[in-house]
């Protein structure tokens, strides 16, 4: 929540917490930018998502649940119940992947509330000039995951409908008929709708979670500007700012959390299925 401006303008803070830790790669061609931060944030929250659901599931008891266990159920509870809903074959892949989609994406979004420069001033005494510790703000994040939907879309469905019946289904919907020579012209229009939904998904399912969180980010980032830089008039008026976007903010995190997991679990169950 506090921000040191160390001589920067407002601009240059604003513009210093937007740029990621880039590490430069070479590829053929050219150079290409790894961002460390994002790989590093997202890498230790799903080991401490884990570590905290093995734990658990290590001491669980069939006698009265402790608080710890009595969340997980819970929480696992509301997960295969969404999954239930979505598909009614078999959970065993589904139920956790389900899963660790909405606490990953959960832990990572929470990076969003905490205070601005907690972890960047972390990260710049070991020699990071700078450190996004909010993933999901980092579109190529988003991306990714939307992208290991799609693959595991296509692969489950050609797993339940074969190859053939796959693309069978793709030539000859939504637009049906039964006259051999009207399916054949309109398998082109089946197609362009096949590859519309096949880019649509991806792209809204990362554009949507990003373009949430970091806005959220990029609003406690002004907010913590204006407290730095405009300290005695803004300062009162910054805490109360700060306190009431965290609560919207904890709420925009759980639901994007939510509809990621739901439509990516949506996704995978429609692709499955033979009507």
């Amino acid at each position: 929540m506090s921000a040191e401006s160390g001589g920067e303008s407002f601009t240059e803070y604003i513009q210093h917490h937007l740029t990621f830790w880039n590490a430069p790669v070479t590829q053929a061609g050219g150079v290409a930018s790894l961002h460390v931060d994002t790989l590093i944030m997202s890498l230790v929250l799903g080991f401490i998502f884990l570590t905290w659901f093995w734990w658990f599931a290590r001491r669980a008891t069939s006698g009265v649940p402790g608080k710890g266990q009595a969340f997980i159920e819970l929480a696992l509870e509301f997960v295969d119940g969404q999954v239930k809903d979505a598909w009614h074959g078999s959970r065993k892949f589904l139920g956790p992947l389900a899963l660790t989609i909405f606490f990953w994406i959960l832990f990572m979004n929470l990076m969003d509330v905490l205070p601005v420069d907690l972890i960047p001033a972390a990260a710049k005494a070991t020699g990071a000039t700078h450190f996004r510790p909010v993933p999901t703000a980092d579109v190529n994040m988003t991306f990714a995951m939307s992208l290991t939907v799609l693959i595991l879309t296509l692969f489950y469905g050609m797993k339940a409908k074969g190859i053939v019946g796959y693309f069978k289904g793709a030539v000859s919907h939504p637009f049906t008929a039964k006259n051999v020579f009207v399916k054949v012209l309109l398998a082109p229009f089946n197609i362009l709708m096949f590859v519309i939904e096949m880019v649509t998904q991806p792209v809204s399912l990362a554009l949507r979670l990003f373009g949430n969180i970091f806005a959220g980010d990029l609003l406690f980032m002004l907010i913590a500007g204006l407290m730095a830089h405009f300290l005695s008039l803004w300062y009162p008026i910054g805490i109360l700012g700060y306190l009431a976007w965290s609560f919207v903010e904890l709420l925009i995190i759980v639901i994007q959390a939510f509809i990621f997991m739901y439509l990516a679990v949506t996704y995978i169950a429609m692709a499955q299925q033979h009507h």
